[in-house]
């Protein structure tokens, strides 16, 4: 397990640091994304993964390995678009964001620990073409959940099923 939460932290500041260096060059402009727009951003990058996985090919430069970097980073824009009200500020200073990515990944980290406690990290023999199935089943429920005006029975929120999202595109990383 310890090695596990090791390699988590490898791939999770390698992707911190290209979302800080693009928040250097863009801003926060994503804070104009309303949450459909973010599931639909994290659906084109799944979707992006399962056609090159069922091609073998691929014609755009970015590997897979950025693509589910994508995912991580948008998954954390979903927590935290989740968490900041529509009418908040849209730019958030480096320093205060650095602070809303660790706090998001923390939330995830700990999670991954937990199932992995219960589940004995069976993820280690699953597919990367497994992950990515599994990313968009949860894109599918978020957008269900939204369809249902954020309500639901029995099912857990948005929320959570943007921290599996996270933590299926790190295993798929670290399997790479």
């Amino acid at each position: 397990m310890q090695d596990t939460a090791k390699q988590y932290d490898h791939v999770i500041d390698s992707c911190k640091d290209i979302f800080l260096k693009k928040s250097t060059d863009y801003g926060t402009s994503w804070r104009v994304l309303r949450t459909i727009s973010v599931v639909d951003q994290l659906f084109i990058k799944a979707q992006r993964i399962r056609t090159i996985q069922q091609k073998g090919t691929q014609r755009i430069d970015d590997n897979i390995a950025a693509e589910f970097q994508g995912i991580i980073n948008y998954g954390v824009i979903g927590l935290i678009q989740l968490q900041l009200p529509a009418s908040e500020k849209e730019e958030i200073p480096l320093d205060e964001l650095t602070i809303l990515y660790n706090k998001q990944i923390n939330i995830a980290k700990k999670l991954m620990l937990d199932k992995n406690h219960d589940y004995g990290e069976a993820w280690r023999d699953m597919s990367q073409e497994s992950f990515v199935d599994l990313i968009l089943v949860k894109l599918q429920r978020i957008k269900q959940i939204l369809a249902n005006e954020g309500r639901t029975l029995i099912s857990e929120g948005i929320d959570a099923n943007y921290l599996d999202i996270i933590n299926y595109a790190v295993f798929a990383l670290i399997l790479l």
